[in-house]
Parts: structure tokens; sequence; C-alpha cells
């Protein structure tokens, strides 16, 4: 019974951790998919100002 008690004392700090790496995931790919998004269309802008100022 004290061995149980002394594993419940730990789920708390489990969870906790796992949380922070859930999150800690979830914020990483949330930053990289605006900065990539953010790159693409700058790459897009730059590639139609070379269009039109190349000229036919």
């Amino acid at each position: 019974m004290a061995r149980n008690a002394q594993l419940m004392e730990w789920i708390p700090i489990i969870f906790f951790i796992f949380k922070i790496l859930v999150f800690g995931t979830g914020m990483f790919f949330a930053i990289k998919w605006h900065y990539d998004k953010e790159k693409k269309e700058k790459e897009k802008e730059e590639a139609k100002r070379s269009k039109e100022t190349s000229g036919p």
C-alpha cells in the first residue's frame, strides 16, 4: 500500500513534464510554420518583382 501512495506522488510530476514536452513541441512547430510561411511569401513576391522588372 505504501508503494502505491509513493507512486501516486509521481503522477502529477510525470504529467507536468509530458505537458511541457507536448506544448513545447507544438510551439516549436507553430513558430516554424509561421516563419516558413513568411519566407515563402517573400520568395514569391521577389519572383514576381523580378518578372515585372525583366519585361518581355
